[in-house]
């Protein structure tokens, strides 16, 4: 497998300036990076999901997760500029809208955190992938759900996770997908 290349979110001290946010790099502990790997690790698996074998680069992207979550209280994906905006991020909390159709078609996410069976084995050598996410003019306006009435009477409304696709009929998404483990405001209204 080639050297992973971690991609570097923009943690300078100007970025967080301008974000008003300067998290304390003391605050992401070693245990905490790992009590968060193996988290992720386990989910992964338990999901058919792998996160990519390079165990130090996998600990380095958890870390600036970490360090997202504690900057913007949501953890974005650390290879992409988050808003500082949740409901603009949705969409780059990890795991991201985009791992699925990344990994069907690259065989990797976009931060190569999460990798194919291949990948995983060193079979497959990791690289770079275009980006899926759109610009950032217009971008809120895709993210929208629909709020067309469905075409039917149903019992209780249809909630699909944009993250796996899981769905389920209830007045309320539910509070984590028991598929991919988001949180419910990851749900849309599907039906």
């Amino acid at each position: 497998m080639s050297e992973n290349v971690l991609p570097q979110a923009d943690n300078s001290p100007q970025a967080d300036e301008l974000r008003g946010t300067a998290p304390s790099e003391e605050a992401i502990s070693p245990p905490a990076v790992d009590h968060l790997y193996l988290r992720l690790q386990s989910e992964a698996e338990s999901a058919g999901y792998h996160l990519n074998s390079d165990v130090e680069f996998a600990k380095a992207l958890v870390r600036s997760l970490l360090i997202n979550e504690e900057r913007y209280g949501y953890p974005a994906c650390p290879c992409r500029l988050a808003d500082g905006e949740k409901e603009e991020d949705l969409d780059i909390i990890c795991p991201c809208d985009y791992r699925d159709p990344d990994l069907e078609e690259f065989g990797m996410c976009f931060c190569c955190l999460y990798v194919d069976k291949a990948t995983a084995k060193g079979d497959k050598e990791s690289h770079s992938i275009p980006e899926r996410r759109s610009p950032i003019k217009g971008r809120s306006k895709l993210q929208k759900p629909n709020k067309t009435p469905p075409p039917q009477k149903l019992s209780y409304p249809v909630w699909r996770c944009k993250v796996c696709g899981y769905l389920c009929a209830r007045e309320e998404p539910p509070e984590i997908c028991p598929i991919c483990k988001v949180s419910k405001e990851r749900f849309e209204r599907f039906l």
